[in-house]
């Protein structure tokens, strides 16, 4: 694919840091990427652990493609497929800084607070209108744009949220300071 961002070919990890900083639109609505968690095929907490199916074909597929799922039968999850194909990694967009589009994402989340847009995966895919049509798409193609950060960003780890397998494994990566997080990180954590 001409004008491949590198960030799709780190390996899982990596690729959850690259992307914070990092200015996430679909069709021009969108904003900048505060919050991620990485999931790879190793870990008792991806979707990939037992290997492809039908609904998560798209994490095997090729590295900065879209793999979008339904979390407890009510709110879509966004996902950047990352690293060799067939390796089933991916690093879920956890919440978004509104940058783009915030009168339409005012109307699609009901009147909520500007905070609260993009702040938890479920928000930010009914801000950004994403759904499973999206799933497979790349990300740096229309209908959406994935621009990375103009350079390091200051970074927050810590352990996931909202899984009961790994939930240990520290990596959970926000943006510092940001009011946008789903929910905040331990201070000490670096």
């Amino acid at each position: 694919m001409p004008g491949r961002l590198p960030l799709f070919d780190l390996p899982v990890v990596e690729a959850a840091r690259a992307l914070i900083g990092a200015r996430l639109l679909l069709d021009g609505v969108g904003g900048i990427i505060v919050e991620t968690e990485a999931y790879d095929r190793d870990d008792p907490a991806s979707h990939s652990v037992r290997g492809p199916t039908p609904r998560n074909a798209a994490m095997f597929g090729p590295a900065g493609r879209a793999y979008v799922y339904r979390s407890y039968g009510m709110h879509w999850c966004l996902n950047v497929v990352c690293g060799p194909v067939d390796h089933g990694a991916a690093v879920l967009i956890r919440a978004l800084a509104p940058t783009d589009g915030l009168d339409v994402m005012r109307a699609r989340r009901g009147g909520v607070a500007d905070r609260l847009l993009c702040s938890g995966p479920g928000r930010l895919c009914q801000a950004l209108a994403i759904d499973r049509s999206h799933d497979g798409l790349p990300l740096d193609a229309p209908p959406f744009a994935l621009v990375p950060a103009a350079g390091p960003a200051a970074i927050v780890t810590g352990p996931r949220i909202g899984i009961t397998k790994g939930v240990e494994t520290p990596w959970r990566f926000g943006l510092r300071g940001s009011p946008y997080l789903s929910r905040r990180f331990a201070e000490a954590a670096g």
